[in-house]
């Protein structure tokens, strides 16, 4: 259905893509796996029409062709699910399922009755049930994947391309998810899968192909390949090497035997937080666990001042805080790493220089007067210890893939040399071998003294990185988990809590 044969791809200073052979079935779901940076997104953008090849050749349903834009690859019949949410958050949820293809009457005006009763056919049969004349922007992020995800299926593609689609779904819609490839595949159609899960790969993916450094390591079945060797192809190490140091970097509790730097007393946000309290001490990272929804993340933007209370208190190291300024929340040292990178956090169109620094430029001039030397040292600095993989500091963030994308915005915040870090999926579209290394990263934080309160909608990597786990369940504490009762059992046997109270009570 799809193929690629010599590709070469190259940005200033870096060659994304080097003769690169891939091959697509129709029938087929088709895993493309790689560490951040070994070329997945580049090879995405050239097949759909966002980036023109340097070299190399991309045949589709047996022609030879070069979209010039990804309409154009669209109307032939490729369709993409991008990791962060690529549609109009001001436009309802109807006009963003239809756009460009809006039914029309006899005079050529929408034909808004008839766009409103497809988009609920659309949402229904994936079984997401809301107003559909509602603002996007107004749905969680996992509702607004399954918008994305209902608009490519709805075009009748031939090709789909998922890039990390379940990064923000719960367990519910991601069954939903596989459903509707596994219809997909029944139909004819070729699926293109990206995922830095395992349990996902192996459940519904037939075929992988592995990229580093942008070259085609391994390609063939996936049922015959064992997880330890994907990951040893992914990470260009021995097996040996990847059984001995393992995937996760944790290690273990930390000493939190000092008063609390953090405190949160009864945070109550109208239908969405009721009466949360917790703290995190020097040096100690405090889990939120729950599902999607729960109040994890507006519990961490309740402190960082990013969501106004209407009660609640938030101290840092016994002096309160602001309610609703980021502003005084970042004077008093708390600093937020947001879960939707792309629309609150980095700035593609800045240099990675200007993204790092972004936060910190009032600290690093006088009198309106940038010091650059000053800028350069700590880029550098944090260039090297988070290990961003990039031309340059003068490359603009955009160009990075994904997973350095959330490097420059934890470096950023580094940067202010916080004494609190909000962590809130620092993990999320991030490759095995990054993974890693950020929570190697969180655990050389905690062990400096910082108070880290981590958001991970993936147990494993919340159980073993937390001294202690909150969980929240419809904007309410309903349980905390401390030491050796931080178990995944545990976590589950809570979120199932019923509340005693909730955010509309």
């Amino acid at each position: 259905m799809l193929a690629v044969t010599g590709l070469g791809k190259s940005f200033p200073g870096v060659r994304a893509l080097s003769d690169v052979d891939l091959t697509m079935r129709a029938g087929t779901v088709h895993a493309l796996v790689g560490e951040n940076g070994a070329g997945k997104s580049t090879l995405i953008k050239v097949l759909t029409g966002v980036y023109r090849p340097d070299a190399g050749e991309v045949v589709y349903d047996g022609a030879p062709v070069r979209f010039a834009t990804p309409l154009a690859a669209q109307r032939a019949g490729i369709s993409t699910i991008y990791q962060e949410v690529n549609l109009v958050p001001l436009m309802s949820v109807a006009r963003n399922l239809c756009l460009g293809r809006e039914p029309r009457g006899r005079l050529g005006l929408i034909d808004f009755r008839r766009m409103h009763r497809e988009a609920e056919e659309a949402l229904g049969r994936l079984g997401l049930r809301v107003d559909v004349r509602r603002p996007l922007r107004e749905l969680g992020v996992g509702a607004q994947q399954m918008v994305a995800l209902a608009r490519a299926v709805a075009v009748d593609a031939r090709v789909v391309v998922m890039d990390e689609p379940t990064s923000s779904l719960e367990p519910r819609e991601v069954a939903t998810l596989f459903g509707v490839i596994r219809m997909l595949r029944g139909q004819g159609v070729a699926v293109v899968y990206v995922s830095h899960r395992m349990d996902e790969l192996y459940e519904i993916c037939d075929e992988v192909t592995v990229l580093r450094d942008g070259r085609v390591v391994h390609t063939g079945p996936l049922a015959g390949l064992d997880r330890l060797r994907l990951v040893s192809l992914m990470l260009g190490r021995e097996i040996g090497e990847v059984r001995a140091e393992g995937l996760t970097k944790f290690s273990g509790t930390h000493d939190t035997a000092a008063e609390p730097v953090l405190t949160a007393t009864d945070l109550t946000v109208r239908h969405r937080l009721c009466g949360v309290s917790l703290s995190v001490r020097p040096g100690e990272v405090v889990g939120l666990g729950g599902l999607l929804g729960s109040g994890r993340s507006e519990t961490a933007k309740a402190i960082a001042g990013a969501l106004p209370t209407d009660a609640g208190r938030v101290s840092v190291a016994g002096t309160a805080v602001r309610p609703g300024s980021t502003a005084a929340a970042i004077r008093a040292g708390i600093s937020l790493l947001p879960e939707d990178r792309k629309a609150e956090g980095v700035v593609p169109g800045l240099s990675v220089r200007e993204n790092i620094a972004l936060a910190a430029l009032p600290s690093l001039s006088r009198f309106g007067l940038v010091d650059d030397a000053r800028i350069d040292r700590i880029v550098e600095t944090f260039m090297k210890r988070l290990r961003i993989k990039a031309a340059g500091p003068h490359q603009k963030v955009g160009e990075l893939s994904g997973g350095n994308q959330q490097k420059v915005l934890l470096a950023r915040w580094l940067a202010l040399h916080p004494k609190v870090l909000l962590l809130d999926e620092p993990t999320r579209g991030i490759d095995v071998g990054a993974k890693a290394e950020v929570q190697a990263l969180i655990d050389e934080l905690a062990d400096d003294g910082l108070a880290v309160l981590l958001i991970s909608s993936d147990t494993e990597e919340l159980i073993e990185g937390s001294d202690r786990v909150v969980v929240l369940k419809e904007g309410v504490v309903v349980s905390e988990l401390t030491g050796a009762a931080v178990t995944e059992d545990a976590l589950m046997r809570a979120i199932a809590a019923v509340p005693a109270g909730g955010p509309d009570d």
